[in-house]
């Protein structure tokens, strides 16, 4: 009887802790559903479906209507998708021309028809290991959760030193920091003494490493209402002033697999523009935003 009771016992803890070691329903106040359902997101409806993978990168399809028509909603060109799961470091694209330079078959590229349509299909990457992607998510750096933004001064060649991880629970930092002329000029800190070398347009890639307790993100996200992003400034639309801007875009979202034991995210943005408000006047803000993943 007592060796009965004691694998009873031995049986439910180990149901206890293999459910401990799920993941919440909501990664980090996300919105979340499985692929092929729709989700209400920045004033559309909108579905996900068919992930799958070619030209190395992972390609979805994407069709979204109004929730509302009389109420205001993103814009189509705003709109962000990235891939959920446990990647070395995040992968996003605006959803609005993500397949022009992807050299895949039978692509209908996401567009907008009509003011009240967005259709077709997104690419993301690029990326080879596929076997860490276990979903999409999207939202839009212009959405920003009130009473939420800090800034921060980005300039180069300093960057952002490490955050105070008070003013917003998070701990920011630049990893590295290259920039250039709009000619395709390299500048370094040289170039500073020198005024000819800061006329007309330049750009600058910024390395950035995010970092937080994955319990106190995941608290500070249901009570904001969503996760973090990271968003640099000025920017210019797409294609930029360089492929690599139009690669890495100016924001990122904070949105680690919730499964993993830490939020640590290693991220590279892009500020361009007038040379001297992208280098030596850019700035990095770290806002809340809203989101919704879509699992597999």
């Amino acid at each position: 009887m007592r060796r009965a009771v004691s694998l009873t016992t031995v049986l439910a803890l180990t149901v206890v802790g293999c459910a401990g070691r799920d993941a919440p329903p909501d990664p980090f106040s996300a919105k979340t559903a499985k692929l092929g359902e729709s989700m209400a997101l920045l004033g559309w409806n909108i579905s996900v479906a068919n992930l799958r993978f070619d030209a190395d990168h992972v390609l979805i399809d994407v069709d979204a209507a109004p929730a509302d028509p009389s109420a205001p909603r993103a814009k189509p060109e705003d709109l962000r998708f990235g891939l959920y799961g446990a990647l070395a470091h995040p992968i996003e694209a605006t959803g609005v021309g993500s397949c022009d330079q992807v050299p895949a078959a039978d692509i209908a590229p996401l567009q907008a028809p009509s003011p009240d349509r967005l259709t077709g299909t997104v690419c993301v990457g690029p990326i080879r290991d596929q076997s860490q992607v276990r979903g999409v998510y999207a939202y839009s750096p212009r959405d920003r959760i009130p009473s939420t933004a800090v800034a921060y001064a980005a300039a180069y060649p300093v960057g952002v030193p490490p955050t105070n991880v008070n003013d917003t629970g998070l701990v920011v930092s630049t990893t590295s920091l290259d920039a250039w002329r709009a000619d395709g000029a390299q500048l370094s800190a040289v170039s500073l003494g020198d005024p000819a070398a800061f006329s007309g347009n330049g750009y600058m890639l910024l390395g950035l490493r995010a970092d937080a307790v994955v319990s106190e993100y995941r608290d500070d996200s249901a009570r904001r209402g969503g996760p973090l992003m990271l968003v640099v400034a000025p920017t210019l639309p797409p294609p930029g002033l360089n492929p690599a801007c139009q690669a890495y875009g100016a924001s990122v979202l904070v949105l680690p697999d919730a499964s993993l034991n830490s939020v640590h995210v290693d991220a590279s943005l892009c500020t361009q523009g007038e040379i001297n408000a992208a280098l030596l006047y850019a700035t990095l803000s770290v806002v809340g935003t809203h989101a919704a993943v879509w699992t597999k």
